[in-house]
């Protein structure tokens, strides 16, 4: 069973190689980090960016290795996955047209503790890391816009170490559903039991439990791995604190960049 979320009526591909997209018109700032920017700065980096489709399943980074491009979203999203011993995969970020992947880079680093997949389909702008270290040197602005993004970044990871540590799986999920739908800006888009499972880092029965719980209750409809948010509202109100203050943190921390 092939895991990950795609959009709308989306089902998953066959294969997980990277494909860069050739000569298709792409919007000139759709990712938000881009749009921050000073006409003259994003004008300068879109020149060095290439569109490039965002592959389910596909891995744009892997665990110690050296980062080569950074990739900044416009459509579909990307899961930071950590692998530990032989324990299953677990979700410790996401990234969508809100943010980058590559932030790090702006530091110096290249190497990460996690893998990066893509969960959600769509495309972005990719930029060779050297490239975006050279264009961070030449301009400040590129430089704060992608610090604040990285800062932004590990606040929200250290929230959800908490909230994996102490809040119930229902919140969670709830949580991770309102997360998926924010970034497939979809209300319907596909997903399986599995795949939540590994990402929340618990067993498949209590998201089970759970899923079936807020289908019942209207929340959301599941069959044959396509869920549709039908009462967000509802939904909010089931998820956990975390949420919430993910959307307060991330405008606090970019308030005056854009």
């Amino acid at each position: 069973m092939r895991m990950g979320v795609g959009a709308s009526k989306r089902h998953p591909v066959q294969g997980v190689s990277e494909q860069t997209v050739k000569n298709i018109p792409m919007p000139q700032a759709q990712n938000l980090l881009i749009q921050q920017l000073p006409p003259a700065v994003r004008k300068r980096l879109q020149e060095q960016c290439e569109p490039f489709e965002l592959v389910l399943s596909a891995e744009l980074s892997k665990r110690g290795q050296p980062l080569s491009h950074a990739y900044f979203p416009h459509s579909g999203f990307i899961s930071l996955v950590i692998d530990v011993d032989t324990y299953p995969a677990l979700e410790v970020g996401m990234v969508g047209r809100e943010s980058m992947l590559g932030s790090e880079l702006v530091l110096g680093l290249a190497k990460t503790p996690w893998r990066a997949l893509v969960q959600g389909a769509g495309h972005c702008w990719r930029i060779d890391a050297q490239t975006l270290r050279q264009e961070c040197d030449a301009s400040p602005a590129l430089r704060q816009v992608i610090q604040t993004s990285l800062l932004v970044r590990l606040h929200q990871q250290t929230l959800a170490s908490a909230c994996e540590r102490f809040h119930e799986i229902g919140p969670r999920l709830a949580r991770w559903l309102l997360m998926s739908q924010d970034r497939a800006h979809a209300d319907t888009f596909y997903v399986t039991q599995e795949f939540m499972a590994l990402m929340l880092g618990v067993r498949r029965v209590g998201v089970t439990v759970a899923a079936n719980e807020f289908q019942k209750n209207g929340l959301i409809e599941y069959h044959r791995g396509e869920l549709t948010v039908r009462n967000r509202p509802a939904l909010q109100a089931q998820a956990c604190s975390c949420y919430a203050a993910d959307l307060q943190l991330h405008a606090e921390l970019t308030e005056g960049q854009a």
